[in-house]
């Protein structure tokens, strides 16, 4: 196995990185290992400890670039839309999208007790992707969902409904919508994200 000297700083914890999304998506978390990552880059087993400390610090530093990498999805998508109820669906889409691409990482993001959430990186990344959905509502409804109780379930309906079905899509559901290509798809998911906030 090679060693590690042929990195630099940044440049090993980049690869290793790229490396633990790749055994996180082939093994999934409950198999995911440090040594699994280290041999996939060629380093020695105490090269993941040294960066990340232990397991749920690589995996944490994994979830903190995917929030980051979930955020610019959304803005995407928002990028091309100008008008409140085009960007709150469009964020919905970049959600989607980002949950297709990287289910695995997705999933870690979300569902994993893994993760170290009193890490300032990570609550700060996951808390500007709940920050733009409170935004996209508000500037629907006009009230902030930290001010206003039925903003607040607007956020948590929407929010809701978009998770739920990309863990539909992810797992091949529902048939009908798995089924439709190109333009047909995104237009049954525009109609169907649009419908997580109804105007009022």
């Amino acid at each position: 196995m090679a060693g590690d000297g042929r990195y630099h700083h940044g440049d090993l914890r980049a690869a290793l990185l790229r490396e633990a999304e790749a055994e996180l998506a082939e093994k999934g978390v409950e198999a995911f290992s440090l040594r699994g990552v280290a041999k996939r880059a060629g380093v020695s087993h105490a090269a993941p400890a040294h960066h990340f400390g232990d397991t749920a610090g690589l995996l944490t530093a994994l979830a903190v670039e995917g929030f980051e990498r979930f955020m610019a999805a959304k803005e995407a998508r928002m990028a091309r839309e100008t008008e409140p109820r085009g960007r709150f669906i469009a964020s919905g889409l970049g959600y989607i999208d980002f949950a297709l691409a990287h289910p695995a990482l997705f999933r870690l993001m979300f569902a994993s007790a893994r993760l170290d959430w009193t890490d300032p990186a990570l609550c700060a990344a996951g808390g500007r992707v709940f920050a733009l959905l409170g935004a996209n509502v508000e500037a629907l409804r006009g009230a902030a969902p930290a001010e206003d109780e039925t903003a607040r379930l607007d956020l948590v309906s929407a929010w809701a409904m978009v998770h739920g079905l990309s863990e539909l899509m992810i797992s091949g559901r529902p048939n009908a919508l798995m089924a439709l290509e190109g333009p047909a798809r995104e237009a049954a998911l525009r109609e169907i994200v649009g419908r997580a906030l109804p105007p009022q």
